[in-house]
């Protein structure tokens, strides 16, 4: 039996990309899932598939932007359910434009809102359950919480305000039965890079990512699982991404030198004309 099943278990952003690839392996641990998303039809569908697998499930559509929708999030899982075991903080966004070529600022503002607050709004209403049930937290971050990422300031940003805010809440919460885990993906195939916004404020509309040399949501998903199931501190998805700590703390003109590279053969490979 796996320490999932029967537990409830909160996803924001469960719709598309990682959120959905994590609610369908906890579906088929038999969890019981309250999936959160601002797209109604598609978050049904992510609930019938759970539940096909053997899941609960419960839609509740969300935006997390809004305190007010992160606090009845909350209470209707504890309707329905009574309790929350594990909270998984999803739900974001991202950017593709150098900061000097922006031509909306309010980008910044939003990719805030969406990434720190829309994570820090479901972890408050959430934590006095979580705390009865001595219960799990579950943060996606990014390998760009870790480092600069050049073309992805505001996402590095925020990213790094994840990692601030729950290390800062894991220290609080020693005594309390409470694990929080920050996953670190690398690279992830997610419709997150087909909406990331450019510098005119709108959505790319197609990946500037050469999808079939990155890791999978499936892949990443279950790593996640494990990595919560283990309350780990933190889960990094890649080699590179493991070794870019301490290197970084050694010899950090390397580690920018290197995450310029990488973007650019990323480009070029992909054939996009921003690319060098």
């Amino acid at each position: 039996m796996s320490v999932f099943t029967e537990k409830t278990i909160v996803v924001t952003g469960a719709s598309s990309g990682i959120g959905r690839a994590l609610c369908l392996e906890l579906a088929g641990e038999k969890a019981r899932l309250v999936l959160a998303a601002r797209d109604a039809a598609r978050l049904d569908a992510v609930a019938l598939a759970c539940e096909e697998r053997g899941a609960q499930a419960m839609a509740v559509p969300t935006d997390v932007t809004s305190e007010a929708d992160c606090h009845a999030l909350i209470g209707k899982t504890l309707e329905r359910f009574g309790g929350i075991d594990a909270l998984v903080a999803n739900a974001g966004i991202t950017m593709w434009s150098r900061f000097d070529q922006m031509r909306d600022l309010s980008l910044y503002e939003k990719l805030y809102r969406v990434n720190v607050l829309g994570a820090i709004y479901p972890t408050f209403y959430a934590l006095p359950a979580l705390k009865k049930a001595r219960g799990r937290i579950a943060v996606v971050s990014s390998l760009a919480g870790l480092t600069g990422v050049p073309e992805r300031t505001g996402y590095a940003a925020t990213k790094h305000a994840l990692f601030g805010f729950f290390d800062s809440l894991r220290i609080e919460l020693a005594g309390t039965g409470v694990s929080v885990t920050i996953a670190a993906p690398d690279f992830v195939v997610s419709e997150i890079h087909r909406r990331a916004i450019g510098p005119d404020g709108k959505p790319l509309g197609e990946s500037p990512m050469v999808e079939e040399r990155i890791m999978t949501a499936e892949d990443c998903a279950r790593g996640i699982s494990r990595a919560m199931a283990r309350r780990r501190r933190l889960w990094i998805s890649s080699m590179r991404g493991r070794l870019l700590r301490p290197v970084r703390t050694l010899l950090p003109g390397v580690v920018d030198r290197l995450t310029a590279r990488v973007l650019k053969r990323r480009r070029a490979s992909s054939g996009d004309p921003r690319s060098p």
